[in-house]
């Protein structure tokens, strides 16, 4: 017989289960501008990139979109923020930068400051 305490735990285990999945308790996350005017100006691909690493792999790191951050001449936008560090956002990101972004920064902890906006 099921009691209601084996479908609460049951349900506890699903909801623990969505939100490891997801990456929320990660300690990167990665916030791509994906308002109408960065995707006019080619986040939709540099998106691409990042989900297309997590599918192969990339791992503890929490990808997301954001919206308009007002700075037009800079996008497409990437945040990479980080616990225990200041966050980093870059500029103009392009699909390739997006990749080197992911093998130097998100897997070796190394800031690209040259792409760096403030």
């Amino acid at each position: 017989m099921v009691t209601p305490l084996d479908i609460v735990k049951k349900k506890r285990a699903e909801a623990i289960n969505r939100i490891v999945g997801k990456g929320y308790l990660s300690t990167k996350r990665v916030y791509v501008g994906m308002a109408t005017c960065e995707i006019a100006a080619g986040s939709k691909e540099v998106m691409e990139v990042f989900q297309n690493a997590a599918k192969q792999g990339l791992t503890d790191v929490y990808l997301s979109q954001k919206g308009c951050a007002g700075r037009c001449n800079l996008e497409p936008t990437v945040e990479v923020v980080e616990e225990g560090k200041i966050p980093v956002k870059y500029g103009k990101v392009t699909p390739e930068m997006a990749a080197k972004i992911i093998e130097r920064h998100l897997k070796n902890g190394e800031v690209i400051k040259e792409w760096v906006i403030n």
